[in-house]
């Protein structure tokens, strides 16, 4: 296993739980984060007419999102500053595992090789503030048990999980940045 990066941290967690809110009140505030791929792949494989999408070609989904994952872990390793990521590998290996994928252990393989900070933010499902939109189209219970398979995937991985209380965005960073601080 690969050493952990200390200044590449994850939040993760089920689609429709905040992530990119608290990710840009965590760069508004100054720290800088990497946009989540598998958000990208969905808008470009619409606009080019493509298949590798969560429901036409899974697989290829899965494929480009691991590569796509790895891509954007390289361009921001080493890094000489703090930056956050809208998900990471492990994501892959969740979404792998919640689509029934019979082989992941080309992504087992990565996500041992490419490694964040051990401390991983996971933000709960919350159904106030669950939508659906374009590209996320699972309903509330999808969100929630793709939240228990990231929780366990990151275990598994051996990242220790810090779940993100329900609040307004703000109160979230700053929850998120005390918690960095004492990993630091």
């Amino acid at each position: 296993m690969s050493d952990h990066n200390a200044d590449l941290f994850v939040v993760s967690g089920g689609p429709g739980s905040g992530k990119t809110t608290l990710l840009d009140e965590l760069a508004r505030l100054g720290y800088p984060f990497a946009p989540e791929d598998a958000r990208q792949i969905i808008q470009e494989q619409v606009r080019l007419g493509g298949t590798a999408l969560p429901w036409a070609d899974r697989e290829a989904y899965t494929r480009l999102m691991l590569q796509r994952s790895i891509e954007t872990y390289l361009r921001h390793s080493p890094s000489a500053e703090l930056i956050f990521f809208d998900r990471g590998i492990p994501d892959t290996l969740g979404y792998a595992r919640l689509i029934g994928l019979s082989d992941d252990s080309h992504i087992q393989d990565a996500c041992r090789q490419y490694r964040y900070a051990p401390a991983v933010f996971l933000l709960p499902p919350w159904r106030e503030i669950y939508t659906t939109d374009t590209e996320r189209k699972q309903d509330f219970a999808e969100a929630e048990r793709t939240f228990e398979v990231i929780r366990q995937v990151y275990s598994d991985c051996g990242y220790h999980t810090i779940e993100v209380p329900h609040n307004n965005s703000e109160n979230r960073a700053k929850f998120v940045l005390r918690q960095v601080d004492r990993k630091i």
